[in-house]
């Protein structure tokens, strides 16, 4: 629609332009941004913002993730790390598999509720599900 058509070219240069003298129509009346959350908006950040403002937790300065380095291998991708001949091991005596040399320090369980740590970084291959995996024979 062009400007000539439209509702406010009739109003320009009143004074208010359909905005009313008491309310005013400005630019930013409630301040720019997340202004006034502690003040005139707290109800508002209270409400769909909880646990917008604080602190949590403590300081921890130049935090380099180095130290905590830990890749994680899941229990059902263990039995394709064996080699063939610990593969063919006795059923009863299960392989013992130490998961570092192949880059892994934390084996984590897949269970119903989520994954679990297991602490040793070495887990017994008969704890494994009875299940096809693949690639296996």
């Amino acid at each position: 629609m062009t400007t000539r058509l439209k509702k406010n070219r009739k109003k320009r240069g009143h004074i208010s332009e359909g905005h009313g003298r008491i309310g005013k129509h400005k630019k930013h009346p409630g301040g720019r941004g997340n202004a006034g959350g502690m003040h005139h908006h707290c109800i508002l950040f209270h409400k769909y913002h909880p646990r917008y403002f604080g602190k949590v937790g403590m300081r921890y300065f130049h935090n380099t993730m180095n130290k905590f380095h830990c890749p994680i291998v899941n229990v059902d991708h263990l039995f394709s790390l064996l080699s063939d001949s610990a593969k063919s091991a006795p059923k009863r005596k299960g392989p013992l598999l130490d998961v570092t040399p192949f880059g892994y320090f934390k084996v984590l369980d897949v269970t119903p509720f989520g994954y679990f740590k297991h602490a040793q970084s070495q887990y017994h291959a008969t704890q494994l599900p009875q299940t096809q995996y693949p690639g296996a024979q």
